[in-house]
């Protein structure tokens, strides 16, 4: 998913979702953005908004969950897998999945180690250390 900003990013999923809602068709990466939404019916009522969700501020230090990282996080773990990217991720992925037997479960422990490797990074002000985050991921084992 490529956009420039955090209003981008959250106009693509409202524009999904009402695209969806319009029994308007999908592209491709819309059906797997689609496909994320579905599986966080809590999310959908922020979705409905509209405009409006381009304005919330979700604050973590106030307990709030943003739902656009949530989504966003679990693309980001999808494409992952599907690219292989960190090399190794796709296997591990695949050994939790049979350790989980459900993929949104098996996204939702990748993505604790994803937020801990962004974080990370964000905090040292580099990349994101791949080898660290495939690391975190094996030791879900």
């Amino acid at each position: 998913m490529f956009v420039q900003s955090r209003d981008d990013a959250r106009a693509y999923f409202i524009k999904v979702w009402q695209k969806y809602n319009n029994k308007q068709p999908l592209e491709a990466l819309e059906q797997l953005i689609l496909d994320v939404i579905l599986a966080h019916p809590e999310y959908h009522i922020v979705l409905d908004q509209g405009g409006e969700a381009l304005k919330h501020d979700f604050s973590p230090e106030a307990g709030n969950i943003n739902p656009f990282l949530h989504m966003g996080m679990h693309i980001a773990i999808k494409e992952q897998i599907q690219t292989d990217r960190p090399t190794g991720i796709r296997a591990q992925c695949e050994h939790l999945l049979d350790k989980y037997h459900d993929q949104h479960e098996m996204e939702h422990k990748v993505m604790d180690c994803l937020g801990e490797s962004l974080w990370s990074a964000q905090r040292n002000n580099s990349m994101p250390d791949e080898h660290s985050y495939l690391e975190s991921v094996r030791a879900l084992k």
